[in-house]
């Protein structure tokens, strides 16, 4: 869809002494503008700033344009707290996602305040002037640079410029068209075209209904099996709400539906994962019938949400394999053939296109390079604070959604704290907030999920703890009590500030307990 330029003001060099922003927000995608958003609500008097490396927001739903792209969630938990979602399908599309975020900024006045065509590309912390330098590439090779109080990363946990790439043998000889869905070729024309797309994520999940209506046949093509439910594309409840009550009520008890309903099966997942996995094959074999083999191609070798679960609106990757339009083959690739890929059964797939589905690569504070008074830092050897802030980075925010739930529910609520945490500082005339980690913390992976992109990554991802406050929750009503409600000054988070720089320099209504 078209997006409004709008002319941002030029952002000049200068010397470091007057901030150009009290936060600069990283990234214009679904957090982004939430976090604008709520900034303008709850913290009206700070000035912030938000730079995008591309020439459009949105971010992945702007970034992502394969055939059938859509939400792994329902937005009604994906949508925003603050803004209702009204559309009929539970389960959107990319396109209607990335309208409902256009329209936010657009309503808000957010738009004509983001500055396209900016990448960070480096961030320096002085402590003694609370404050930091950030680096920008401009999209004219330029460099810029601004200052800022703080930094707000809103720019996801996964590279925009490269995806997951495994190298197999003789992938050079392919005759026909490969594609990467994260770089789809928009002019690519499948009608009529013997498809093979690799991988059995939710990408793959999504791409094998969507391209079967037009290709004679899609094959996907997995080395093991994921789970896969079939869940309805509207939801009939949320729909009944809309036609009795206010829109924004309506939103609220159906996220809260949803809310409820996600935490209780994914603890039922936790408690008994024998017993609802035998539920999750028995419910895909009604879909797919006795005579398919659910066994070996619908039933993983692990444990429920020890990996995401792929929704399926309305079940549509079954009803294509049952119509036959779509297959699926476990197998392993021995190699890629001039007309296709020789599997380790002896079988060969025949392909005009092969869509490499395999996976995101993910990065971590934005692929940023950030130091402290001079000393670089590395975020592999730093552990997470509520899973939005990083042990010794001062006055640096991130979000970062849930594996088990949908993003936006935890960037809500980060978005929430920092506007707190603002409040809280300029009251006190802080102007540094820096968590200290915990030596007797206990390290674990930040992610506790067995999912191949989440490994790949391991080694620079940061860790979380074994306690409070640097346990990582996938779980929402734990964030709530977390960041909502407890105390800021919780004597992990250190405060140190000037009496006369920053925020404290400005008075406003405290409403808010710290």
């Amino acid at each position: 869809m078209p997006q409004a330029q709008t002319a941002a003001a030029p952002i000049k060099n200068h010397s470091f002494h007057t901030p150009d922003s009290d936060l600069l927000i990283v990234g214009a995608g679904l957090s982004g503008i939430g976090a604008a958003r709520h900034l303008q609500l709850r913290s009206p008097h700070t000035r912030w700033t938000m730079v995008e490396a591309r020439a459009r927001l949105g971010g992945t739903w702007d970034l992502f344009r394969y055939p059938g792209v859509r939400s792994d969630s329902d937005m009604h938990t994906l949508g925003y707290a603050f803004k209702p979602w009204t559309e009929r399908k539970a389960i959107a599309d990319g396109p209607s996602i990335l309208r409902y975020i256009q329209s936010t900024s657009d309503e808000t006045g957010i738009t004509s305040q983001i500055q396209f065509g900016r990448k960070v590309l480096k961030a320096d912390w002085s402590t003694s002037q609370s404050l930091w330098r950030v680096t920008l590439s401009l999209t004219n090779g330029a460099i810029a640079k601004v200052t800022t109080r703080f930094l707000y990363l809103c720019s996801g946990y996964y590279s925009y410029t490269q995806a997951h790439q495994p190298a197999f043998e003789g992938q050079g000889t392919f005759q026909g068209t490969w594609v990467y869905p994260q770089f789809w070729p928009q002019e690519l024309d499948y009608s009529g075209k013997k498809v093979v797309v690799i991988g059995s994520g939710a990408t793959a999940a999504t791409l094998v209904p969507a391209m079967a209506a037009k290709a004679l046949h899609v094959t996907m093509l997995q080395r093991s099996p994921t789970y896969m439910v079939s869940r309805p594309a509207e939801d009939a409840l949320a729909l009944q709400l809309q036609r009795f009550l206010p829109a924004g009520l309506a939103h609220h008890l159906t996220r809260w539906k949803n809310i409820v309903l996600g935490m209780y099966f994914f603890r039922l997942a936790r408690r008994y994962p024998d017993k609802v996995k035998s539920h999750l094959i028995d419910l895909t074999r009604q879909q797919l019938g006795t005579d398919f083999d659910t066994a070996k191609h619908f039933t993983p070798n692990y444990k429920p949400w020890d990996q995401r679960v792929c929704m399926l609106p309305d079940g549509d990757l079954f009803r294509e394999v049952r119509a036959g339009r779509a297959s699926v083959v476990t197998d392993t690739i021995v190699c890629i053939t001039p007309t296709g890929i020789e599997l380790a059964s002896g079988k060969h797939l025949a392909a005009d296109i092969i869509v490499s589905a395999t996976g995101l690569q993910l990065n971590a504070l934005g692929d940023i390079a950030f130091s402290v008074d001079g000393q670089a830092y590395n975020p592999a050897q730093a552990m997470a604070y509520k899973g939005m802030m990083l042990s010794d980075l001062p006055n640096v925010f991130m979000a970062m959604g849930y594996t088990n739930a949908s993003w936006t529910l935890k960037a809500d609520l980060t978005a929430g704290y920092v506007c707190r945490l603002l409040k809280h500082m300029e009251r006190h005339g802080y102007t540094q907030a820096v968590p200290r980690r915990d030596p007797l913390a206990k390290a674990q992976a930040y992610f506790d999920f067995s999912s191949g992109y989440v490994q790949r990554a391991a080694s620079v991802l940061p860790v979380q703890g074994d306690r409070a406050p640097w346990r990582v929750h996938q779980n929402y009503i734990a964030d709530m009590l977390s960041l909502r409600w407890s105390r800021l000054d919780d004597g992990v988070m250190q405060f140190t500030g000037h009496a006369k720089a920053g925020l404290a320099e400005r008075s406003v209504a405290r409403s808010e307990p710290d």
